[in-house]
C-alpha cells in the first residue's frame, strides 16, 4: 500500500492537464516520491483522459475514467477506490490549487496527530452573494449538526476513514457531509490556510448559487440519515 495518493478530478479540463499534472509530478517526485497520482476524468468530451494518461507516462499512477459526468463526489469516491494508499487528499485540474498545498496539509498531519486536516484559502474573489451564502451554509452546518466546519479547499485524510458505500452522495455535497462526519464522531480534525490562484484557462463547472442553496436540503437529509443510522 502506498504511502499518499493525491486524486485529481477533471471535466473538460484538457486545456489544464498538461501544466498541472507536470506542477504536481514535479512537486511529488521532490517531496512525496512514490506518492500515487490517482486522475478521474468525470465524463469529459474534450480529450482530458487522453491528455492526463500522456502527462502522467511513466509514473506511480492510474486514471479512472466515468462514461458520464456523475459530480465531483462521484469522483472522489471512485478516486479513493483506485488510490490503495494509506493518506489521500485532492486537487482540481483547473490549477487553482498548487501542488504546494499538499505539503501544508501534510504538515498538520504530522504536527497536530490529526485524522482529518481540512482546508480554507488564504484569499478568493467570490463576490459578496457567494460569501454571505457560505457563511449562511456554516451557520446551518453549526445548527443542524451542531458542529463547526470551516472548509472551503482540499483536504487530507486516512484511507480507512472514508468508506465509499457509507457516503451516498455523489454531488459536491460530499465535501460537506465527509467533514461533518469526522467532526461529529469527535476525530481529530485540524484546519490550515493553502492558497487559491486564478484559473488558468476555461470556465467553472460549478453551479454557482444553485449549488450552495441545494446544500441546505442536503443538510437536512444528512442529519435524518445520521438519526436513522444511530450517529
Amino acid at each position: 500500500m502506498n504511502e499518499l495518493a493525491v486524486v485529481i478530478f477533471a471535466f473538460n479540463e484538457a486545456e489544464n492537464i498538461p501544466s498541472v499534472l507536470r506542477e504536481v509530478r514535479a512537486w511529488l517526485d521532490a517531496h512525496e516520491p512514490g506518492a500515487r497520482i490517482v486522475f478521474v476524468d468525470d465524463g469529459s468530451t474534450d480529450g482530458t483522459a487522453d491528455s492526463a494518461r500522456a502527462a502522467l507516462a511513466d509514473t506511480n499512477h492510474v486514471v479512472v475514467r466515468h462514461e458520464t459526468n456523475r459530480g465531483i463526489g462521484a469522483a472522489l469516491k471512485s478516486g479513493v477506490i483506485a488510490a490503495q494508499s494509506r493518506w489521500i487528499t485532492f486537487l482540481p485540474a483547473d490549477g487553482q490549487v498548487p501542488p504546494q498545498a499538499v505539503g501544508i496539509l501534510r504538515a498538520a498531519a504530522v504536527r497536530d496527530g490529526a485524522d482529518i486536516v481540512l482546508s480554507v484559502y488564504d484569499h478568493r474573489d467570490d463576490g459578496l452573494d457567494r460569501k454571505v451564502l457560505s457563511w449562511g451554509v456554516r451557520a446551518l452546518i453549526r445548527l443542524v449538526h451542531g458542529v463547526k466546519l470551516s472548509s472551503d479547499g482540499p483536504y487530507l485524510f486516512r484511507s480507512s476513514l472514508f468508506v465509499p458505500e457509507d457516503l451516498p452522495p455523489d454531488t459536491f455535497f460530499l465535501n460537506f457531509e465527509f467533514p461533518i462526519r469526522m467532526l461529529a464522531a469527535d476525530r481529530r480534525v485540524s484546519t490550515v490556510t493553502v492558497p487559491c490562484l486564478p484559473r488558468r484557462a476555461g470556465v467553472s463547472k460549478s453551479t454557482g448559487i444553485r449549488r450552495v442553496l441545494g446544500v441546505a436540503k442536503d443538510l437536512f437529509d444528512l442529519r435524518l440519515r445520521r438519526f436513522r443510522d444511530g450517529t
